[in-house]
């Protein structure tokens, strides 16, 4: 006769294993005897190596139970579905890890080559990882909201880190995600911004993504924030000034 916890020894198995394999009524409980313990028969070890090793192999502990009591044949049966059921789970893995070994820091599976390479070309001038997923963030809403605009807007974006003064302004941007709401360089770089943004807006253009996009870059960083506030507001006083 065997304590719960010679049970488990035997088996290979926690004493927590043995009263779950209970709970679940794969494993009979014997009452206790006159002393108070439980003690278990050379059987119960038998049942519980089988119930162990049919677990380690996959089987669902569901199905364990019927297989405990099965004939040759139909355990020989439910084995074989039991295989084809984890061959089918391992070719999906597979294909998941294929999957992951085509990402390139995750963008490639819901962007296009166009954009990841956009994201790349960010990095490559030294843009910061930050600056870089809200960016990518931006094109994930751009394609959800307005998948039509897609193209012109990767056009437009090459053309911008094209221009010399464009990136300079950005990467000033990018440096200043840490710096407090407070710090008086951020008036110095709102007028910058706010001069570039003026030659460049076009009046009547539809918002469309930004107020997403500006809302993510708020939340980044409390400079960025302060940056985002004031360009919104000189935007608004440009557009009221505006005849009509």
């Amino acid at each position: 006769m065997l304590t719960i916890g010679q049970l488990a020894a035997t088996a290979g198995v926690t004493v927590r294993t043995v009263r779950h394999y209970h709970h679940v009524g794969l494993l009979p409980e014997p009452e206790r005897d006159a002393s108070g313990y439980r003690r278990y028969r050379a059987q119960a070890a038998v049942d519980l190596i089988r119930i162990r090793t049919l677990a380690d192999a996959g089987v669902p502990l569901a199905r364990i139970d019927a297989l405990l009591h099965a004939q040759p044949s139909e355990f020989a049966s439910a084995m074989a579905d039991i295989d084809a059921e984890l061959e089918q789970r391992i070719e999906q893995l597979s294909e998941y890890r294929r999957r992951i070994a085509r990402l390139d820091s995750g963008e490639s599976l819901v962007l296009p080559p166009e954009i990841v390479a956009i994201l790349r070309r960010m990095r490559d001038l030294g843009i910061g990882e930050l600056r870089v997923r809200l960016e990518r963030d931006a094109w994930i809403l751009l394609r959800a909201l307005d998948p039509g605009a897609v193209a012109q807007r990767v056009r437009d974006k090459n053309a911008l880190f094209d221009d010399p003064e464009t990136t300079r302004l950005i990467l000033a941007a990018d440096r200043a995600v840490d710096w407090d709401p407070a710090d008086p360089r951020l008036d110095g770089l709102i007028d910058e911004l706010d001069a570039w943004t003026a030659a460049h807006e076009r009046p009547g253009a539809p918002a469309g993504d930004r107020h997403l996009i500006s809302a993510r870059i708020s939340e980044a960083s409390p400079a960025w924030r302060r940056v985002v506030e004031a360009l919104n507001h000189r935007a608004d006083r440009r557009r009221a000034a505006r005849p009509g």
